[in-house]
Order: C-alpha cells, then sequence, then structure tokens
C-alpha cells in the first residue's frame, strides 16, 4: 500500500514592481472575498480575494527587506515597499497568512468559497455570483 500523495506544488506570487517574490504551498485551507473596509483601503478595490495557509508555508524568495509591514509580529499585512501592492496579511495569533489571490503568478487549486464583512462591502459594488454571503466572518455550521 503506497502513501497518500501530499500536495508538492509551490506557487509564486511578486508585487507590481517585482521587487518583492514569494513562494507559498498549493494547499490553501480556505479562500474567500473580504469586503471589510480595512481590506477595501489595502487593495484600494471593492474587497480582497485572498486564500488562507499556515504561515510557515508562505516564504520571501526575493526583496526581503523591501517589504513594508503595517501591524504587529502576530498581525499585520506586508507590502512592497516600493510600489505598496499588499501581497499578505498575517492573521489569526501569527500563525496564518491570507495570501492575497491578485498577486499570485500561477494559478491556485482553490477559490473563493464565500463573501465575508458583506455588512460593510462598498455600496457602489453589487455582488452577483451565487456565493454565500455573511455580514461578517464565515458562521461554522
Amino acid at each position: 500500500m503506497t502513501a497518500p500523495s501530499v500536495c508538492k506544488r509551490t506557487l509564486s506570487g511578486k508585487c507590481l514592481c517585482g521587487a518583492v517574490h514569494y513562494a507559498v504551498a498549493d494547499a490553501f485551507s480556505y479562500a474567500a472575498n473580504c469586503h471589510c473596509s480595512n481590506c477595501r483601503r489595502a487593495t484600494g478595490a471593492a474587497f480582497k480575494p485572498f486564500a488562507g495557509i499556515e504561515r510557515d508555508r508562505l516564504a520571501i524568495t526575493k526583496g526581503k527587506d523591501g517589504l513594508m509591514i503595517f501591524g504587529e509580529g502576530s498581525a499585520h499585512d506586508a507590502h512592497c515597499g516600493r510600489c505598496g501592492s499588499l501581497l499578505y496579511s498575517v492573521v489569526r495569533e501569527g500563525a496564518w497568512a491570507h495570501v492575497a489571490m491578485g498577486t499570485l503568478v500561477d494559478d491556485p487549486s482553490i477559490r473563493p468559497t464565500a463573501h465575508i464583512f458583506v455588512g460593510s462591502k462598498a455600496p457602489w459594488f453589487t455582488i452577483t455570483d451565487g456565493l454565500p454571503q455573511y455580514q461578517e466572518h464565515v458562521v461554522a455550521g
């Protein structure tokens, strides 16, 4: 009997200007579209599509000294210090990273499964897909 296969695929990502690159395992646990005002301000968009993964499965491969960190060690946003791209957020007491899906170069196997924080979404944006919508965080069932 053989052992079950483990996802060994690694995805690459980078900022707009290319100063910061990262590698992340294609082993995300969840993905969502966040409509909170902080994510909207950080991205300049109607929402932030993100994918969650254990923090130690994400590594900066180029430009680590060029990161601009907003927040503390256990909860912060990591941007490129040159172009300002939001690359990821450290969450859940520093144990997890929420990778901004728009910065991925490679296609991840996961897709967002919900819209969260729609209670504070931009009034000018209309959600038109069939994904579940939550006023705040996803409610466990």
